[in-house]
């Protein structure tokens, strides 16, 4: 991982972190997590596992601090690592369609319903839930898939654009 790499992440870290903290809670404390889209956004263009693991890490702190669930910091740090282990396991096995916009926005819907389940079930055991499991996840999951599905949809294409101009990285996979 070179000093590029590590700047460009930061970016996509600290722009997640400024979406996840104005997006304001709207139901039981919960908000859609954009963040994910930005951890998404980040191991699709640096596919390697030292970094799938640094923004794994570092989004799951940020987002704990940012968040408005009540006890959502340990959920967040168990979340985010596994959901980037999850969905940098799921862009190796696409590798034939790694670069397609199609399966770049499957991915990202799968991911944040990978990302809400974790973190819903890892809420509830261990600070308990405000509402229903089901009622959570259908006001505030499902949406957030589709609007981070559809925020990867339009950024997807402009970073594309931003790493081959600036010759940021070289789209290598390295696990």
């Amino acid at each position: 991982m070179n000093t590029k790499n590590l700047v460009a992440l930061s970016l996509l870290v600290g722009m997640g972190a400024v979406l996840h903290a104005v997006v304001p809670g709207f139901f039981l404390g919960m908000k859609p997590d954009m963040m994910l889209t930005m951890m998404f956004l980040g191991i699709i263009l640096f596919p390697d596992r030292k970094s799938v693991m640094l923004l794994g890490i570092v989004t799951g702190l940020i987002s704990g601090l940012t968040t408005t669930f009540p006890g959502g910091l340990i959920p967040n740090i168990i979340d985010k690592p596994v959901t980037a282990a999850v969905f940098f396991g799921l862009f190796l096995a696409l590798r034939k369609f790694q670069k397609s916009i199609v399966s770049v926005a499957i991915l990202t819907a799968v991911g944040t319903l990978i990302s809400g389940i974790v973190f819903l079930t890892s809420a509830y055991f261990i600070v308990g839930l405000p509402g229903p499991f089901t009622a959570l996840f259908a006001a505030v999951v499902l949406p957030a898939a589709a609007v981070n599905t559809i925020t990867m949809i339009v950024l997807y294409p402009v970073a594309q654009t931003i790493v081959k101009r600036t010759k940021l990285t070289q789209q290598s996979v390295s696990h």
